[in-house]
């Protein structure tokens, strides 16, 4: 009688969580839309469908599902699926041609909100023809539970390579492993409770609580973000960014210059390295980031006549991530995340003086952690934005909505053209998740000299996100105009 699954495939607390706590209205996947330029002898459609498959045989977490412990008193197992069926999880749809972009953000707001299916492999990727400018879209949807950074990475990172050369995929003659009886996996539950019995606690406590306190349970993993919020004014005040979410979704898709915003870095770095008599002063392209959407989100209120006082914030939760020191888990990201709460001081009028703000609060942060600058992130093998996003998503489901409005992912990516057999990447959106009573999330990617941001919204709380959309182009002009 085999029990290895029980040591090297057991969910750990946090993972299983995002089962836990996944609702019909808050589903815990996180996704992507990444667009590519068709190459010019055409796509094989069987091709890059063996592509994938030989790909996802390098991870084998997306060949394996999960199977629940009887009585719950043991975290759950990952085990290979038996019947795994590649067609099943590579699913192709088309936009009626020329697909607009806003077709497609339709197609992905659809997409995103169906809950994956827990009885397979907890992912999918559709493949969506029929694009303008003969493009193509990969659409993913991979759950929190499955992405943890280490043994796992998302399907973005696994797929793309940093050359057009195509080559013929390996080919894999995959045996899964029978997946163990009812007996064995009670046996191996046993046998974890005399190696780790600290998480047998743990998971029993899961099986007997309600939402609130396994929330609880999970937001220990990120106490500092808690006190920090003990520490503001109380909660954040209200704001029509927390809401009741239903089962629905808005999304858009947003495209920017990435020289735009370092332009503004360097500008006001400049100038104020000039009035402070050459010392270093420190703004980043994130502070940038983070005033443009500041900038956003106050014109989004006044266009909703929502009120704006001078002292109006939307606090936000933005994970960072940070060095560890050490040896690192073999393919692992080399980080991990920590987070920080920002106050946009969308009641500031100036836009100068918003970004002034917003670099004075992540300063603070910097200065006692070790944050990873974009270059290093940019350079971690493989497309590695997917998987960040996957783990920012991870930080932000495990805290209270009372403490944060929303949600901002931000991964800088490789500045170089990147590929999936052939087929050039020309852009990449990410799908951050929302959590219950949070009406928007955001996440945004710079790839090769452009700044991609993806909105998922509420269908009936935000039917204007496209207005933030564009808000967010005009404040990056607004900034960007006030520094020249």
């Amino acid at each position: 009688m085999s029990t290895e699954v029980s040591v090297t495939d057991r969910l750990s607390s946090l993972d299983v969580s995002f089962l836990y706590l996944e609702r019909p209205s808050t589903a815990m996947h996180v996704g992507s839309v990444m667009v590519f330029r068709t190459p010019p002898g055409g796509l094989d459609i069987d091709r890059f469908t063996r592509h994938i498959g030989s790909r996802i045989a390098y991870v084998p977490r997306y060949r394996q599902r999960i199977r629940s412990i009887p009585g719950r008193i043991a975290n759950p197992v990952w085990v290979d699926d038996e019947r795994f069926d590649l067609s099943y999880h590579l699913r192709r749809s088309a936009l009626p041609s020329p697909g607009s972009d806003e077709q497609l953000e339709e197609l992905v707001a659809r997409l995103q909100a169906r809950p994956l299916d827990r009885r397979r492999p907890l992912w999918e990727l559709y493949f969506v023809e029929g694009l303008s400018d003969n493009r193509f879209a990969l659409v993913s949807k991979v759950h929190q539970a499955l992405v943890d950074g280490i043994r796992t990475v998302d399907l973005g990172q696994v797929i793309l390579d940093d050359s057009p050369t195509v080559s013929d995929p390996p080919v894999f003659n995959w045996q899964p492993i029978a997946e163990p009886t009812t007996v064995e996996l009670l046996v191996g539950a046993m046998v974890d409770s005399v190696r780790r019995p600290g998480e047998v606690v743990d998971a029993v406590r899961h099986g007997m609580v309600d939402l609130r306190d396994t929330a609880a349970f999970t937001a220990r993993t990120a106490g500092r973000v808690v006190r920090a919020a003990r520490r503001a004014a109380g909660g954040p005040p209200k704001s029509p960014l927390t809401q009741s979410v239903t089962p629905h979704r808005r999304y858009a898709m947003i495209d920017t210059d990435l020289e735009d915003y370092r332009t503004i870095r360097t500008k006001v770095a400049k100038a104020g390295n000039s009035a402070a008599g050459n010392r270093a002063v420190s703004v980043t392209v994130n502070d940038v980031v983070l005033t443009v959407l500041a900038g956003a989100l106050r014109a989004w209120l006044l266009a909703r006549g929502e009120p704006v006082l001078p002292g109006s914030i939307v606090r936000t939760l933005v994970p960072m991530s940070v060095r560890v020191d050490g040896p690192q888990v073999a393919g692992a990201t080399g980080s991990r995340l920590d987070s920080v709460l920002i106050d946009l001081p969308t009641g500031e009028p100036s836009p100068m003086m918003r970004l002034h703000q917003v670099s004075y609060q992540t300063r603070a942060h910097r200065e006692t952690s070790q944050v990873v600058d974009a270059a290093s992130l940019a350079g971690i093998a493989g497309f590695a934005p997917p998987t960040m996003h996957s783990l920012g998503a991870r930080v932000a489901s495990g805290l209270s909505r009372r403490i944060f409005h929303l949600v901002v992912t931000n991964v800088p990516g490789p500045q170089q053209a990147l590929y999936a057999d052939g087929a050039q990447l020309v852009a990449t959106y990410p799908v951050v998740p929302l959590a219950e009573g949070q009406a928007l999330s955001i996440g945004l990617t710079s790839y090769a000299g452009k700044v991609y941001y993806g909105l998922n919204a509420d269908r009936e709380a935000m039917p204007d996100v496209d207005v933030v959309g564009h808000c967010i182009v005009d404040a990056l002009a607004e900034l960007l105009e006030a520094v020249r």
